[in-house]
């Protein structure tokens, strides 16, 4: 699996989708998904909007469940990597960051007038 760092200064306003919800490892019994040191794994999807480009959804793993973070809400996201992934003839890229945190200011009421 490759992995490229992100620079997240370069991706524009970056806004929750989807608040911070548990991932699982095993749909079926519901099993939390943990990373290396055993911390469980949460997701959060973020809405990416550079200028004059569509908006792109992606889905970001992190350790420990983020705090504070609601839909429409305007993020900070550090540390984020993607990584290539192929498993037989399928394949695509995941996301992984180190930290996601609400921004000052970026509450989901503001952001739902547009002007973040």
């Amino acid at each position: 699996m490759q992995s490229i760092p992100v620079d997240t200064a370069r991706l524009g306003v970056l806004r929750c989708a989807i608040a911070p919800e548990a991932k699982f490892s095993n749909a079926e019994t519901q099993e939390v998904k943990r990373d290396r040191d055993g911390n469980p794994v949460w997701t959060v999807a973020v809405t990416v909007r550079q200028d004059r480009r569509r908006i792109s959804v992606i889905e970001i793993a992190v350790s420990g469940q983020p705090k504070g973070i609601e839909e429409g809400q305007t993020v900070k996201v550090t540390g984020l990597t993607a990584f290539a992934w192929a498993m037989g003839d399928r394949h695509g890229v995941s996301f992984r960051a180190d930290t996601i945190t609400p921004l000052q200011g970026g509450t989901a009421a503001q952001g739902k007038g547009g002007d973040a």
